[in-house]
């Protein structure tokens, strides 16, 4: 996964809960949904100023299409797994402070995966 792939998929991320965020009739799964797509735009800022003052600019950032699924935890659970899965091609293990940026992504899916799963 390429950095300009990596920051596209967060911002899918950002798209689909917003829009479920919307659609809910769950006032829990309302604030947790809002505080995902909020926190995950932050965060993906964050990667790709960082990464871009190290590496240099990555390029045009593409939206892929989302995986065909109406259940949010599911789609939330997915992008974390190909996100762990694809750290290390976003950038080398050795780049500790970008790492550090990834780690937080992964917290904050986390994070809002457990807001959705027992709180909503």
């Amino acid at each position: 996964m390429k950095p300009a792939e990596f920051v596209g998929l967060l911002f899918l991320a950002r798209d689909v809960a917003h829009s479920t965020h919307l659609n809910t009739r769950s006032y829990a799964k309302h604030v947790a949904l809002q505080g995902f797509y909020e926190g995950v735009i932050d965060l993906a800022d964050k990667f790709a100023e960082a990464y871009q003052g190290y590496h240099g600019l990555i390029g045009p950032i593409t939206v892929p299409a989302a995986k065909k699924t109406s259940n949010i935890v599911e789609f939330l659970q997915g992008q974390v797994e190909d996100i762990e899965a694809g750290r290390y091609k976003v950038c080398d293990r050795d780049n500790t402070a970008i790492q550090n940026i990834i780690d937080e992504i992964v917290g904050h899916y986390y994070a809002s995966l457990y807001k959705l799963r027992f709180l909503a």
